[in-house]
Formats: C-alpha cells, structure tokens, sequence
C-alpha cells in the first residue's frame, strides 16, 4: 500500500513538473532564478523572458535601465521579453504601479541602496573568466569587527586563496571597495571575485594573495580603514604588513574613496586600482569640486615620490557610456599636467558589473610582482 501511494506521488509530481515545463518559453531559465522558478528565461540570443502574477496591478515594467512593458493576460499574470542583453550581471526591478520592488522569482543583491533582482546573461562560449572551474577553490568569510571610527559593529568580507589554510606563510592583501548604493557583499557576490581568484592564481597569473572587502558606507573612510580595518586584518589573518604588500582598489564611490586614501597616505599602498571613477568635476552630495584641489596640489608638490612610490596606478573605464566618463578624463587631464605617471583601460559596458569584474581580472595579475 505504501509502495502504492509513494509511486502514485512520484508520478504526479513528474507530471507537474512536466506540465510545467510546458507551459514556459524557450531558452533557459537564469542561474539567479530562485529554486523553484521558470522565470527569468535567457534566450539563445541573450534576450530576457519575465513572468509576474499581480492580477489587481494596473501597470508593471522591468526596469534594467531601459523600461519594458509587460502584458496582461487573463490570468492576471504579465510577461514581457527585453532586447539582446550584454553578458554578465545586471541589477533590476519590477515596476508595479510606478514602486520598484525585487522580483520575487529571482534572487534579491543590495544595489542602487536598496534589495533589487539580478539576472546573469551568459558569456560568449569559450570566455571562461568568470566560470567556476574545476581548480582548487579559495574562500569567502564574513567577519565581524568593531569600529572604533562608527562606535558600533560592523562587517568586512575577506577572501582567502585556496593555499591558505594549508600554508603558515603570510599573504599580501588587496583592500577592495564597492560603489556607491551598495555594501561590502557587492565584489563577493555580483563581483564573482573568488571565482576570477580562483582561476587566475590556478592558471599561475595571479600570485595568491587575501581580498578584504569592506563596508564602504561609513563617515571617515580613511579613519575606517586606516584605524580599524587594516589593524584588524593583520591582527586576525597571515598577511604581510608593508606598503610593497598592500593594494588598495575600488568602484565607482569606492575608486574615489581609493584616490582619497592613496593621495593622503602613499607610505601604505604599492599598488593602486581605480575603476569607473575619478574626481568630481562638479560639485555633489556636499563635496565642492574644489576640496579636490588638495589632492591635486599634493601630487603636484610630491611627483617624484609618488610616481616611484606607486608601482601600479591603475585606471580603468566602461566606455564613454560610463557615467563617471568625463570624471575620468578630466582627473587623467590634470594627471598628465602634472607629470603622474599611470595605466589606463577602456572597455565597452557602461558602469556596470561587467566591466568591473573585467577590471579585477586585468588588474590582480598586477600585482605583487
């Protein structure tokens, strides 16, 4: 009789999960898609299928920078498909009714300072960068410390190589920042900064090395990082404790909050990334574009020092569709002026996580050499 009822449950399962299976579209469900759900879908060509049951909504969107439609039908249930989409990660939300919210069929990221949905578009065949591999796998670790800078208890998340625990030697350290509307999840999660870790120091391209990636969103970053970060880190982990052992990167909010850092306190830093980022030309959130002439005027005043001192000032950008474009090329302008001596990479892709995750993979075999 158990028998009986056990097989009679299997069968009825399979049958819904095949006319499940029948009632989607083509393509293939995304990777972020939570467990049980059929949407988003990918299409071969990278266009994006979306489903959402709301029978009392008036008007829903997908909103991935460009707004789509979506359409009733008489289930109260909307579907649109968007245009070919770029490969790799991309924030977005369901407009419903004019309130953005996270699509509950797809797993949430903390962005544009709020929980929104993310789909992962496919990279071309062959373009494996960004694939978990097969190779030996470091990992990821939330710690929590107190920061005497904010009075409370805060969060850093911290990679390790995957010689690390089988080692007694210590590492040199990457401090790595997000961008603004975002946390210190953001390079552990939409970065995917273990898996190009991973591949690159497997391939012999990176040398291995721990990524401390902290919580941007604090009052005095410098006092963050300076009086309680770094002392933590190499109080609590094997990581070498000099400037030719430390690297500072960052996006966006984060590449200013590098600069800022790097620019007062070059004794700490060999190695210097700054994605999808420059000074601001013009003034916003309170900071006067002229407060950046202090750092200007100390480049000025100490060339020399900085331009030995840096054995990588590094710069890179997503294309003139990067809306920290003009930043850029204005800060690069006056470097030039000056006599700064840096790298600079551009690639298509706008400010977005594509592009950063392109920036890590060019910038860690940079380092420590």
């Amino acid at each position: 009789m158990m028998k009986t009822l056990l097989v009679s449950l299997l069968l009825a399962v399979a049958m819904t999960l095949s006319a499940q299976d029948r009632s989607v579209s083509g393509g293939e469900r995304s990777v972020l898609s939570v467990r049980a759900s059929q949407y988003p879908r990918i299409s071969a060509d990278h266009r994006a299928s979306f489903k959402v049951k709301a029978p009392h909504a008036k008007s829903v969107q997908i909103d991935l920078g460009k707004k789509y439609d979506m359409v009733r039908d008489e289930n109260g249930e909307w579907t649109c498909t968007t245009e070919p989409l770029g490969p790799g990660f991309h924030y977005y939300f369901l407009v419903i009714d004019g309130v953005p919210v996270a699509d509950p069929a797809s797993e949430s990221f903390y962005g544009c300072s709020m929980m929104t949905s993310g789909i992962e578009i496919p990279y071309p065949e062959g373009d494996t960068r960004f694939s978990l591999a097969d190779v030996p796998h470091g990992e990821i670790r939330m710690k929590r410390y107190f920061s005497k800078t904010a009075n409370a208890w805060r969060r850093m998340f911290v990679y390790t190589p995957p010689c690390y625990e089988k080692s007694s030697v210590s590492y040199p350290v990457l401090y790595l920042q997000h961008g603004g509307g975002e946390d210190e999840r953001g390079w552990s999660q939409q970065g995917l900064t273990d898996i190009i870790l991973d591949n690159l120091i497997a391939r012999g391209e990176a040398v291995p090395m721990i990524i401390v990636m902290l919580d941007g969103n604090t009052k005095d970053f410098n006092s963050e990082l300076f009086n309680d970060c770094i002392p933590f880190v190499e109080k609590t982990y094997r990581v070498k404790a000099d400037k030719d052992s430390r690297a500072l990167a960052g996006l966006s909010m984060g590449g200013i909050q590098t600069l800022n850092a790097c620019i007062t306190h070059p004794e700490c830093f060999s190695y210097i990334g700054v994605f999808s980022s420059g000074w601001w030309v013009q003034s916003r959130h309170g900071m006067p574009a002229h407060e950046t002439e202090k750092y200007y005027e100390k480049l000025k005043a100490h060339k020399d020092e900085f331009n030995k001192g840096f054995k990588q000032f590094w710069f890179s950008m997503g294309g003139k569709e990067d809306i920290a474009y003009q930043n850029c090329q204005a800060m690069l302008k006056r470097f030039d002026e000056i006599g700064i001596r840096y790298t600079y990479f551009e690639t298509p892709g706008g400010h977005t996580w594509p592009v950063w995750r392109g920036s890590l993979y060019r910038f860690a075999p940079l380092l420590f050499k």
